[in-house]
């Protein structure tokens, strides 16, 4: 990790310290305050602790390595604070490894740009599989047939601003301050709501996702 401009040993550590199929090692989690302590001067070694606090919420083994690491991600989370507001062209994946660092590890995991973005839902009503895509090509919920595409779309209905709370509000607000308008919107989409195209229910995209998808923490 001395080598901070080193490109090859950069890419051979993450690929010792972040695993496939979105698992970090037992070594990640030991190299979070060393990653972060190299952050504030190293892209390399920002874009790879947030990578490895993507994953925190898996089986590591290391759970009591975060917890003694709090004081260490709390900074880590201002510096990226602070780097969004730069406005940097890595602003999506300093983003990401900010939620992970506030534990919203489900949204760390899928958030994109909305400009191709599909999330699998099952209405909570009846049970149906919902395709909701927020993107370049249209924002709705629908019923996806291998052959015909995504059937029967419905319009999202986005969250006011006077409607959003808790991380919903927090991720919008950050979006809007740095600038960020289509995240902005898009969040403002996901966190809106959604009409099942078989029941025609309503409900929040978010909610169902979050209830799908939050890791239980230890």
């Amino acid at each position: 990790m001395e080598r901070t401009n080193d490109a090859a040993a950069w890419t051979e550590l993450g690929q010792r310290l972040v695993l496939e199929r979105d698992l970090v090692s037992l070594a990640g989690i030991a190299a979070l305050p060393r990653l972060m302590l190299l952050a504030s001067g190293s892209t390399e070694a920002r874009h790879l602790a947030g990578e490895v606090m993507e994953r925190a919420a898996g089986h590591h083994g290391g759970d009591e390595l975060l917890a003694d690491g709090a004081r260490a991600i709390a900074e880590f989370g201002a510096l990226l604070d602070r780097h969004l507001q730069s406005r940097p062209v890595d602003y999506l994946v300093t983003f990401r490894a900010l939620l992970a660092v506030e534990e919203q590890y489900h949204w760390a995991s899928v958030l994109g740009d909305f400009t191709d973005d599909f999330f699998d839902l099952a209405c909570p009503h009846c049970a149906v599989e919902v395709i909701i895509a927020i993107g370049d090509y249209g924002r709705y919920s629908a019923v996806r047939d291998w052959n015909l595409g995504d059937v029967d779309r419905r319009d999202l209905r986005p969250a006011a601003v006077e409607e959003l709370s808790g991380v919903g509000r927090w991720m919008r607000e950050t979006a809007v301050r740095d600038g960020q308008g289509v995240l902005a919107d898009g969040i403002a989409h996901l966190f809106g709501k959604a009409e099942c195209p078989r029941c025609a229910s309503v409900f929040t995209v978010s909610d169902e996702y979050e209830a799908a998808n939050r890791p239980v923490l230890r």
